[in-house]
Protein backbone atom coordinates (compact mmCIF):
# COMPACT_ATOMS: atom_id res chain seq x y z
CA UNK A 1 0.00 0.00 0.00
CA UNK A 2 0.93 3.51 -0.30
CA UNK A 3 -0.41 5.82 2.44
CA UNK A 4 -0.16 9.55 2.30
CA UNK A 5 0.34 11.45 5.85
CA UNK A 6 0.15 14.63 6.43
CA UNK A 7 1.91 16.04 9.68
CA UNK A 8 4.83 13.58 8.05
CA UNK A 9 7.09 14.67 9.94
CA UNK A 10 5.91 14.05 13.60
CA UNK A 11 6.58 11.74 16.07
CA UNK A 12 3.55 9.18 15.34
CA UNK A 13 4.24 9.50 11.03
CA UNK A 14 7.63 9.04 11.71
CA UNK A 15 7.17 5.57 13.89
CA UNK A 16 4.24 5.18 11.17
CA UNK A 17 6.83 5.37 8.06
CA UNK A 18 9.22 2.60 10.14
CA UNK A 19 5.97 0.70 10.34
CA UNK A 20 4.79 0.65 6.99
CA UNK A 21 8.19 -0.43 5.22
CA UNK A 22 8.54 -3.26 7.53
CA UNK A 23 5.51 -3.88 6.22
CA UNK A 24 6.66 -3.74 2.66
CA UNK A 25 4.33 -0.72 2.52
CA UNK A 26 5.14 2.91 1.88
CA UNK A 27 4.42 6.21 3.42
CA UNK A 28 4.53 9.43 1.62
CA UNK A 29 4.55 12.74 4.22
CA UNK A 30 3.46 15.69 3.61
CA UNK A 31 6.29 18.12 5.09
CA UNK A 32 6.30 22.42 5.40
CA UNK A 33 10.37 22.32 5.69
CA UNK A 34 12.14 20.76 2.96
CA UNK A 35 14.97 20.31 5.79
CA UNK A 36 13.10 17.23 6.88
CA UNK A 37 13.12 15.31 4.02
CA UNK A 38 16.38 13.48 5.29
CA UNK A 39 14.12 12.54 8.71
CA UNK A 40 11.49 11.06 6.36
CA UNK A 41 13.78 8.77 3.79
CA UNK A 42 15.67 7.78 7.65
CA UNK A 43 12.09 6.13 8.36
CA UNK A 44 11.85 4.78 4.89
CA UNK A 45 9.47 7.19 3.79
CA UNK A 46 9.22 9.79 0.64
CA UNK A 47 8.65 13.22 1.54
CA UNK A 48 6.45 15.56 -0.73
CA UNK A 49 6.83 19.27 0.50
CA UNK A 50 2.93 20.99 0.67
CA UNK A 51 1.93 23.23 3.41
CA UNK A 52 -1.66 22.52 4.17
CA UNK A 53 -1.97 25.72 5.87
CA UNK A 54 -1.61 27.33 2.40
CA UNK A 55 -2.48 24.57 0.01
CA UNK A 56 -6.31 24.46 -1.35
CA UNK A 57 -8.22 20.79 -2.20
CA UNK A 58 -7.34 20.70 -5.65
CA UNK A 59 -3.41 21.23 -4.91
CA UNK A 60 -3.78 18.27 -2.18
CA UNK A 61 -5.89 16.14 -4.45
CA UNK A 62 -3.08 16.35 -6.55
CA UNK A 63 -0.47 15.08 -4.74
CA UNK A 64 -2.42 11.89 -3.55
CA UNK A 65 -3.23 11.14 -7.33
CA UNK A 66 0.22 11.73 -8.44
CA UNK A 67 1.61 9.72 -5.26
CA UNK A 68 -1.20 7.12 -6.35
CA UNK A 69 -2.29 6.55 -2.63
CA UNK A 70 -4.35 3.77 -1.28
CA UNK A 71 -5.02 5.64 1.61
CA UNK A 72 -4.52 9.36 3.68
CA UNK A 73 -4.13 9.76 7.27
CA UNK A 74 -3.92 13.17 9.06
CA UNK A 75 -1.44 12.80 11.28
CA UNK A 76 -0.37 16.91 11.51
CA UNK A 77 -1.23 18.99 14.60
CA UNK A 78 0.07 22.91 15.35
CA UNK A 79 2.30 20.94 18.52
CA UNK A 80 3.23 22.42 21.70
CA UNK A 81 3.26 25.97 22.02
CA UNK A 82 0.91 27.15 19.35
CA UNK A 83 -1.84 29.46 19.92
CA UNK A 84 -5.34 28.90 20.34
CA UNK A 85 -5.87 29.95 16.32
CA UNK A 86 -3.53 27.26 15.26
CA UNK A 87 -5.07 24.63 16.54
CA UNK A 88 -8.17 25.24 14.45
CA UNK A 89 -6.07 26.51 10.73
CA UNK A 90 -3.95 23.10 11.58
CA UNK A 91 -5.57 20.40 13.61
CA UNK A 92 -9.37 21.32 12.82
CA UNK A 93 -8.74 23.36 9.09
CA UNK A 94 -5.77 20.65 7.67
CA UNK A 95 -7.78 17.40 8.60
CA UNK A 96 -10.70 19.19 6.46
CA UNK A 97 -8.61 19.81 3.88
CA UNK A 98 -7.30 16.37 3.47
CA UNK A 99 -10.35 14.38 3.84
CA UNK A 100 -11.83 17.10 0.45
CA UNK A 101 -8.94 16.38 -0.78
CA UNK A 102 -9.28 12.46 -0.27
CA UNK A 103 -12.77 12.82 -1.91
CA UNK A 104 -11.74 14.52 -4.80
CA UNK A 105 -9.26 12.22 -5.81
CA UNK A 106 -10.97 8.85 -4.96
CA UNK A 107 -8.91 7.95 -2.25
CA UNK A 108 -11.83 6.47 0.00
CA UNK A 109 -9.85 5.07 3.28
CA UNK A 110 -8.68 7.77 5.81
CA UNK A 111 -7.52 7.46 9.48
CA UNK A 112 -7.64 10.57 11.51
CA UNK A 113 -5.60 11.14 14.50
CA UNK A 114 -8.20 12.43 16.98
CA UNK A 115 -7.70 12.86 20.82
CA UNK A 116 -9.22 11.38 23.80
CA UNK A 117 -11.25 14.73 25.16
CA UNK A 118 -12.97 15.22 21.55
CA UNK A 119 -16.29 14.71 21.44
CA UNK A 120 -17.72 16.31 24.47
CA UNK A 121 -16.80 20.09 25.61
CA UNK A 122 -13.93 20.91 27.34
CA UNK A 123 -14.16 21.00 31.16
CA UNK A 124 -15.29 24.54 33.00
CA UNK A 125 -11.41 26.53 33.88
CA UNK A 126 -9.80 24.45 31.36
CA UNK A 127 -6.72 25.91 29.74
CA UNK A 128 -7.74 28.34 26.56
CA UNK A 129 -5.04 26.77 24.28
CA UNK A 130 -6.07 22.91 25.17
CA UNK A 131 -9.63 23.98 25.06
CA UNK A 132 -9.04 25.54 21.14
CA UNK A 133 -7.59 22.07 20.40
CA UNK A 134 -10.25 19.75 21.99
CA UNK A 135 -12.62 21.83 20.09
CA UNK A 136 -10.92 21.78 16.83
CA UNK A 137 -10.64 18.06 17.17
CA UNK A 138 -14.22 17.53 17.56
CA UNK A 139 -14.92 19.69 14.79
CA UNK A 140 -12.62 17.55 12.56
CA UNK A 141 -14.31 14.71 13.62
CA UNK A 142 -17.94 16.00 12.88
CA UNK A 143 -16.51 16.62 9.54
CA UNK A 144 -14.86 13.61 9.03
CA UNK A 145 -18.01 11.90 9.73
CA UNK A 146 -20.12 13.46 7.06
CA UNK A 147 -17.76 12.57 4.04
CA UNK A 148 -18.35 9.73 1.55
CA UNK A 149 -15.19 8.20 3.16
CA UNK A 150 -14.27 4.63 4.73
CA UNK A 151 -13.11 6.63 7.79
CA UNK A 152 -11.81 5.73 10.65
CA UNK A 153 -11.18 8.38 14.01
CA UNK A 154 -8.32 7.13 16.71
CA UNK A 155 -8.15 8.86 19.80
CA UNK A 156 -5.33 8.06 21.55
CA UNK A 157 -4.39 8.84 25.18
CA UNK A 158 -1.87 10.94 26.83
CA UNK A 159 0.81 10.17 24.24
CA UNK A 160 4.15 8.75 25.95
CA UNK A 161 7.56 8.82 24.62
CA UNK A 162 8.51 5.43 25.91
CA UNK A 163 9.07 2.13 23.68
CA UNK A 164 6.51 0.25 22.12
CA UNK A 165 4.74 -2.42 23.91
CA UNK A 166 2.75 -4.00 20.99
CA UNK A 167 -0.06 -4.31 23.49
CA UNK A 168 -2.71 -2.00 23.77
CA UNK A 169 -6.76 -0.88 24.78
CA UNK A 170 -8.43 -0.51 21.86
CA UNK A 171 -12.51 0.02 22.08
CA UNK A 172 -15.34 2.25 21.06
CA UNK A 173 -15.40 5.26 23.58
CA UNK A 174 -15.83 5.53 26.33
CA UNK A 175 -12.65 4.29 27.84
CA UNK A 176 -11.22 5.55 30.90
CA UNK A 177 -8.16 7.93 30.51
CA UNK A 178 -4.47 6.59 30.26
CA UNK A 179 -1.35 7.01 28.64
CA UNK A 180 -0.13 5.16 25.27
CA UNK A 181 3.93 4.69 23.80
CA UNK A 182 3.41 6.94 20.63
CA UNK A 183 5.22 3.39 18.71
CA UNK A 184 2.12 1.55 20.03
CA UNK A 185 -0.14 4.34 18.12
CA UNK A 186 1.94 3.54 14.96
CA UNK A 187 1.37 0.02 15.22
CA UNK A 188 -2.63 0.70 15.38
CA UNK A 189 -2.94 2.61 12.71
CA UNK A 190 -0.87 0.37 10.28
CA UNK A 191 -2.78 -2.76 11.53
CA UNK A 192 -5.95 -0.71 10.68
CA UNK A 193 -4.74 0.27 7.49
CA UNK A 194 -3.66 -3.22 6.49
CA UNK A 195 -6.88 -4.86 7.36
CA UNK A 196 -9.39 -2.10 6.39
CA UNK A 197 -11.24 -2.66 9.88
CA UNK A 198 -13.16 -0.10 11.84
CA UNK A 199 -14.36 1.84 8.90
CA UNK A 200 -17.57 4.70 10.32
CA UNK A 201 -16.10 4.05 13.86
CA UNK A 202 -14.27 6.03 16.39
CA UNK A 203 -12.16 4.30 18.48
CA UNK A 204 -10.29 5.24 21.81
CA UNK A 205 -6.47 3.71 22.59
CA UNK A 206 -4.20 3.64 25.83
CA UNK A 207 -2.32 1.27 26.93
CA UNK A 208 -3.41 -1.98 28.01
CA UNK A 209 -2.70 -6.05 27.88
CA UNK A 210 -3.74 -6.85 24.33
CA UNK A 211 -1.85 -7.87 21.43
CA UNK A 212 -2.12 -4.64 18.48
CA UNK A 213 -3.21 -7.21 15.79
CA UNK A 214 -5.77 -9.23 18.34
CA UNK A 215 -6.97 -6.00 19.66
CA UNK A 216 -8.04 -4.57 15.65
CA UNK A 217 -9.11 -8.00 15.33
CA UNK A 218 -11.70 -7.62 17.70
CA UNK A 219 -13.65 -4.89 16.60
CA UNK A 220 -14.88 -7.19 14.11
Amino acid sequence: MRIVIAGGHGQIALHLARELARRGDLAIGLIRDPTQAADLRAAGAEAVVLDLERSDVAAVATALREHAADAAVFAAGAGPGSTAERKYTVDRDGSVLLAGAAEAAGVRRFVQISTMGAGSPPAPGTDEVWAAYVDAKTQAEDDLRGRALDWTVLRPGRLLDTPATGRVTLTDPPLASGGVPRADVATVLAELLATGAAAGRTLELVGGPTPVAEAVRALG
